[in-house]
């Protein structure tokens, strides 16, 4: 059925992170080519050469409901020129993040650092960029994109005492174990994690919902794209 198209003032305004790939690609084109044209997109991602796999998935231009901007979390310079930018925001999807994945003890100071500032440190600078703005209308929603390797390994309630009076746990509680070899990565998701159940407390007042989504696993490149653990391949032995 043809829909007629809403005014653009009455368009829900969504700005999402990461979108060169994976989960950020697919919801952008997802609001995009929503046939009743509710959404104005703003697909960001760091690099615009790779804003071509999003055209191709809508099989086109959609100028109405689609803008492709560039935008890096790690650099405030980009999201204070994304913020600019956009005016009115109703929705904030942090997508952007990466992956890394090896023993411990291979992993670099680099690479743990590069993980962090972009899955923790990059989240919380985009949500520093639009928050205030939120505020001041007084109205907003913040998808968060997490991941269960923020909660895979969390610690359970104690099934009983000890003859010390120590907690007991046991391997039947119910609880799922941590991601072997995902360290690292998973301390990032556990920060976003306490970042976001704070944060969604002190946002109620101002009207603003968060909302943070445990992804599992999902076909994208993800995998692919992994840091090395060592970059300079010197701890790989």
């Amino acid at each position: 059925p043809h829909w007629p198209e809403l005014p653009a003032m009455e368009r829900t305004t969504v700005l999402i992170t990461g979108c060169s790939s994976g989960i950020g690609l697919g919801l952008a084109a997802r609001l995009a080519a929503d046939a009743t044209r509710r959404f104005k997109v703003y697909a960001t991602m760091r690099d615009l050469a790779k804003g071509e796999r999003l055209l191709e998935r809508l099989g086109g231009s959609c100028p109405d409901t689609l803008e492709v901007l560039q935008l890096d979390v790690t650099d405030p310079g980009s999201l204070a020129a994304a913020a600019q930018r956009v005016q009115g925001l109703d929705v904030l999807v942090c997508n952007a993040g990466v992956g890394l994945m090896g023993p411990l003890e291979t992993c670099s100071d680099q690479a743990m650092k590069t993980l962090f500032d972009v899955n923790l440190f990059g989240a919380v600078r985009t949500i520093q960029a639009f928050l205030p703005a939120m505020k001041s209308r007084r109205a907003g929603r913040i998808i968060v994109s997490s991941s269960i390797g923020g909660l895979q390994g969390g610690t359970p309630a104690p099934c009983g005492t000890g003859s010390r009076g120590e907690a007991l746990r046991c391997s039947g509680c119910g609880f799922a174990p941590g991601l072997p070899f995902n360290a690292v990565y998973c301390a990032s998701k556990f920060a976003v994690e306490g970042l976001c159940e704070s944060l969604a407390i002190v946002l109620r007042p101002f009207n603003i919902h968060l909302t943070l989504v445990e992804c599992g696993p999902v076909h994208t490149s993800f995998l692919a794209n992994l840091q090395r653990p060592d970059p300079e391949g010197s701890e790989m032995r």
